[in-house]
């Protein structure tokens, strides 16, 4: 019983994963309300977040409410982690006990522009989503949209709810893609202030200041354009 309640408890809206925000519940609703079986219901929520919003590695990023889920809806483009919350959020107006996870990555098949703009390869506190499914957490990765996993030779990642759905090692030439360095916990909600101090750390903080104040100046319009950027290969 215990255990259960735990996992009750990732049923509740934060202040982030706004899971109780009416434009979220409707979208949960217009997606899986029909549908009677929960993993069924993951997998398709899965698929519109994936797809619906655009992976854009230049939003703005220092605000809890630049990961609030109903923004990101709202906006219809971000990184991984926004994504991952807006995930959660469905998943919890559905009744699927959902959190996020965070790990670092090395991404071996970036663009130029992107490696420049953060100095290295490595992404840290790349978000994913584990959804507690058929008695256990699964997780889901719905980071990059179809059309821009096909533009950089990869395919496009799947999640059946019954198996962990993380990146690929490898994209379609057999080059490396994506490579698990370590997994940095599971959360209630976006740890804000754990993101920023693990990028402060490994991409410097000038470099991260130098971002703020560029979307201070301008709002939250991207920093660049990712989806014209070229692939990097190695």
């Amino acid at each position: 019983m215990m255990n259960k309640n735990k996992e009750m408890s990732y049923l509740d809206p934060t202040d982030i994963i706004d899971s109780d925000h009416q434009e979220v519940r409707g979208l949960a609703q217009e997606i899986a309300g029909r549908l009677k079986d929960p993993v069924e219901k993951a997998v398709k929520l899965y698929l519109a977040v994936r797809d619906g919003i655009r992976y854009d590695p230049y939003s703005p990023f220092f605000l809890p409410e630049h990961y609030r889920a109903s923004y990101v809806l709202k906006r219809g483009r971000s990184f991984c982690v926004p994504k991952a919350s807006l995930l959660c959020a469905l998943g919890r107006a559905c009744g699927i006990p959902s959190r996020i996870g965070l790990a670092t990555v090395r991404n071996h098949l970036a663009t130029k522009q992107l490696i420049e703009f953060l100095g290295t390869d490595l992404f840290v506190s790349h978000g994913f989503v584990e959804f507690y499914l058929e008695g256990k957490w699964v997780k889901a990765t719905p980071a990059f949209n179809r059309e821009l996993c096909l533009r950089h030779q990869v395919v496009p990642l799947e999640f059946n709810g019954r198996e962990d759905s993380l990146f690929q090692p490898y994209n379609l030439e057999n080059q490396r893609f994506m490579e698990y360095i370590a997994i940095e916990g599971t959360f209630t909600d976006i740890p804000v202030d754990h993101i920023l101090t693990g990028w402060k750390k490994t991409y410097g903080e000038e470099r991260i200041n130098r971002w703020i104040k560029k979307f201070e100046e301008e709002g939250d319009r991207s920093l660049s354009d990712f989806e014209s950027e070229e692939v990097l290969k190695e």
